[in-house]
């Protein structure tokens, strides 16, 4: 019997590297397999790379590409976005849902993700009492400078990058003036404010590098240890450049798989080595000091975070050598896992 399909529903954001490269939409439409009506929010992008920190309405329907044209502020410019998003891959994230914490509902091991599909029960399961597995939740776009436009996959707290893709500079005469007509009805600016604010907020050698660099991605994993014989590891939460999120959970956390990441920007991890002994780490990284050690470093490496056995202090390596990092730090930590100490 063929299984039932699902059909996501999510809330859309629109995000940009910083402020001072806002966009504004002003014709969108979200391609889905279903041939549902779905659309961006209103208004301009907000928030930072991979996060608007807006919600709006909820949209349904598989997304498998977008259109959409917008106008870049910072490049007093429009631009079309034409993208076809992987189908493949979409139809088999939307199928998923991302461990989070702990099932108090559940005594199975936890996974990076089930499939909902195979569960259909998954919410009476493991989600009886709190969430602890998140199906989509949010279609996240980023726009850069020049047009780049990279679009997330988020799961409450987990996101996984879809694509990168290029936006084409309108540069038709007809077109832009209806572009910037629609502009200043919609968002009610009238045309001199308009040229007053498209020179004030002019930024001429503005570049995508920076974020194009950023998804730049190393075989590696995350490896956390300790000498203190009563060590448990519960959970990893990395925060990647390129937007992307992960959590990883116990068991999962003790010995993660060897995939491609990109560079973390902040990897916060939890421990315990007795009653009263419950730890946070906190890991910040420089995305240049980082990523020259990465390319540097043999092929399918490990992070070997070593913390101390009195657990003030920890060393971090790429294999065995020394990685530095922008900041590092240690917290008690009130947070309870199933196998905490009693």
């Amino acid at each position: 019997m063929e299984k039932e399909s699902i059909v996501p529903s999510y809330n859309v954001q629109i995000s940009h590297t910083d402020n001072k490269h806002l966009i504004t939409p002003v014709e969108d439409s979200l391609i889905t397999l279903e041939g549902t009506s779905a659309h961006l929010p209103y208004g301009s992008s907000s928030g930072t790379w991979g996060i608007s920190g807006k919600g709006f309405t909820e949209q349904t329907g598989t997304p498998v590409g977008a259109d959409i044209k917008y106008y870049a502020e910072s490049e007093n410019a429009f631009y079309h976005l034409k993208a076809n998003f992987p189908k493949d891959k979409i139809k088999e994230l939307v199928q998923r849902a991302y461990a989070v914490d702990e099932s108090e509902s559940s005594d199975e091991p936890m996974k990076e993700f089930i499939n909902i599909n195979n569960e259909p029960d998954y919410r009476k399961k493991y989600n009886a009492y709190a969430k602890s597995y998140y199906k989509m939740s949010d279609l996240i776009f980023g726009f850069a400078p020049k047009g780049m436009v990279v679009v997330w996959i988020g799961f409450g707290p987990t996101q996984i990058e879809v694509g990168q893709y290029q936006a084409e500079k309108i540069t038709n005469e007809a077109e832009i003036k209806r572009l910037k007509e629609k502009y200043q009805k919609t968002y009610r600016v009238d045309a001199a404010l308009f040229e007053e604010l498209a020179k004030e907020y002019y930024l001429p050698d503005e570049s995508p590098e920076k974020w194009i660099n950023y998804r730049k991605k190393y075989n590696w994993s995350p490896n956390i240890s300790s000498d203190n014989k009563n060590f448990k590891l519960f959970s990893i939460n990395t925060d990647y450049y390129n937007g992307e999120r992960d959590i990883l959970l116990r068991p999962i956390a003790g010995n993660p798989s060897v995939k491609e990441r990109a560079i973390p920007k902040e990897i916060d991890f939890f421990w315990e080595t007795g009653k009263s002994e419950a730890f946070e780490g906190r890991i910040f990284l420089n995305w240049e000091k980082a990523n020259e050690a990465f390319k540097n470093a043999e092929k399918n490496f490990k992070m070997n975070i070593k913390i101390s056995a009195d657990n003030n202090s920890f060393d971090i390596f790429l294999n065995n050598q020394p990685l530095k990092a922008d900041s590092v730090r240690i917290y008690k930590s009130k947070r309870k896992f199933k196998e905490s100490s009693k």
